[in-house]
């Protein structure tokens, strides 16, 4: 045991000396984020727990990194059980020195991308124990064919394919079904949001469909695992048998994988009608029947995302620096931290009566109609244009310099928030009596026809209606949302669309309807 210690410390020191050799933007760029070593070693006894003690182990790594899983592997099992250790790492800045340093031990390390690897044949050849802590590598990095390529190979190896904006950790997690031996078990260290956004609608169907899901430990937001990435971190296990009838899945919440803070058990029916996996095992299986969603009632958008905040939102001060013309600007609110009320008032322009007054700068205008009447405009414009006009979403406007439209909206959202405020509400909704449009840190709710009509008639009821939204149980918003580490929540227009409205429609009876479906199942048609 105590070599095992000693041989853990080389190998950590190792791995701070190559971390330290890269760059954090470059480390975050390839998704290399190593395990700490006491979470390796909780997630390996577990496994060999799952695994079952008799049995010899032959383990793969198909993301090996310096090894922490491999070194756990060899803390809790004698050397005599291990019958095989397979690992694979692309990156030869860790691949070679981790290669040196296990070399008298029976690793078999390959410095080759496990995801271009032809998987074994024979079923005795495969992998009883897969333990991994993939690549997080977002969508937008997979670049040059390699999306489809890994697309194509993915679905030949599980049968699923991968939707286009999932991170490459999905794709080892589907090629890895072809590695693994019948009765095999599997346990995916991964970021938890797959259990929540519509890329992770495949990996949730190869989990419910082709194996047996056994357990999805969710570790506390609060409680980041990994000290350079902001992620809130999952551990998924499954042996490699198709689900029994009446199969359920364990859930556990915070804590460690034997220690949890909370554990439920769900059906794994319910999964599949189930979009908000996060949901569990806070909350309880959804009722078959709910009232209506804040969608019903509002249309919600994102608000303007500029395309470079700094050039075109600007102060007073900055508008008479560069003599903008007042005529191609609107106001526009600060970002929430700089906005401490929760209703805004105007002046008799519209602007709002806040102390950090900013307006965007939203013209409409041609190049040549701009230089004709606007000299001053035109040369602020011409000092942007080389740099700013290059952005990815200036570049793929009609005209650079063209915003989104985006009208007052009488009631906003805070689109991101923590938890642990003061108030206990992660999100604030902001009654809105100005003229100002707003930035993609907020949602828009703009009210539907039957509820315009209703406020028209009663002037009341729009307030009452913001009141109502504030007064709805945090639990129902993060409910929808999804998680980050470190408590961060975030929102998007369409999870807070789906929030149950019953406390909004109480103070206006008139708009409430018939009961529905709480939603489709995950895998109805148009779902992938």
């Amino acid at each position: 045991m105590m070599e095992e210690l000693a041989q853990e410390q080389e190998r950590l020191s190792l791995q701070t000396r190559l971390d330290a050799a890269k760059s954090q933007a470059e480390r975050n760029r390839l998704g290399q984020f190593a395990t700490p070593t006491s979470l390796a070693r909780d997630i390996l006894r577990f496994g060999v727990t799952l695994l079952g003690e008799k049995k010899f182990i032959r383990f793969l790594d198909p993301a090996l990194g310096t090894g922490s899983f491999f070194s756990a592997l060899l803390n809790t099992v004698p050397g005599s059980c291990v019958e095989v250790a397979k690992g694979f790492e692309l990156d030869t800045h860790y691949g070679e020195p981790a290669r040196e340093f296990w070399r008298d031990t029976c690793l078999d390390l390959e410095l080759l991308d496990f995801t271009q690897v032809a998987p074994p044949r024979k079923e005795s050849d495969r992998f009883n124990l897969l333990i991994c802590n993939p690549p997080y590598v977002r969508h937008h990095h997979l670049v040059n064919g390699e999306k489809t390529r890994l697309q194509d190979v993915t679905k030949a190896a599980c049968g699923v394919r991968i939707a286009g904006l999932a991170g490459l950790y999905c794709y080892f997690l589907g090629l890895s079904h072809s590695w693994m031996q019948r009765g095999g078990i599997a346990g995916w260290l991964m970021p938890s949001e797959f259990m929540d956004v519509n890329y992770g609608k495949a990996i949730k169907r190869y989990l419910l469909n082709k194996v047996t899901l056994l357990r999805i430990h969710r570790f506390d937001p609060n409680e980041v695992q990994f000290d350079d990435a902001l992620v809130s971190s999952a551990v998924v296990w499954f042996r490699n048998n198709p689900p029994p009838a009446d199969h359920k899945v364990d859930f556990t919440f915070g804590g460690s994988l034997f220690t949890p803070k909370l554990s439920r058990t769900v059906p794994a029916t319910a999964l599949q009608k189930e979009a908000k996996w996060t949901r569990f095992p806070v909350a309880g299986e959804r009722e078959e029947i709910i009232h209506q969603r804040l969608a019903d009632l509002f249309t919600i958008k994102r608000g303007i995302a500029t395309g470079a905040n700094k050039f075109f939102i600007l102060t007073r001060e900055q508008i008479e620096t560069h003599g903008l013309p007042y005529e191609v600007l609107r106001p526009i609110l600060p970002s929430p931290r700089y906005v401490s009320v929760d209703e805004i008032e105007a002046d008799q322009n519209g602007v709002p009566v806040i102390d950090r007054q900013l307006f965007l700068l939203d013209c409409r205008l041609s190049e040549d109609e701009v230089s004709a009447r606007y000299p001053q405009l035109w040369s602020y414009l011409e000092k942007g244009k080389a740099e700013v006009s290059k952005g990815y979403l200036c570049r793929s406007r009609k005209v650079w310099y063209f915003q989104e439209e985006r009208s007052p909206a009488p009631i906003l959202c805070t689109y991101i928030g923590r938890s642990d405020t003061k108030s206990g509400r992660p999100f604030r909704f902001i009654l809105n009596h100005s003229k100002a449009t707003a930035a993609n840190v907020y949602l828009l709710l703009y009210p539907k026809p039957a509820l315009a009509r209703a406020i028209s008639r009663d002037c009341s009821l729009l307030r009452r209606m913001w009141e109502a939204l504030n007064n709805i149980s945090p639990s129902s918003i993060l409910g929808e949302g999804r998680v980050y580490g470190g408590g961060l929540h975030k929102l998007e227009p369409s999870e807070l669309g789906n929030v149950d409205a019953t406390p909004i429609v109480d103070v206006a009876p008139e708009l409430r309807t018939e009961s529905r479906p709480v939603q489709p199942s995950l895998f109805d048609h148009g779902t992938a």
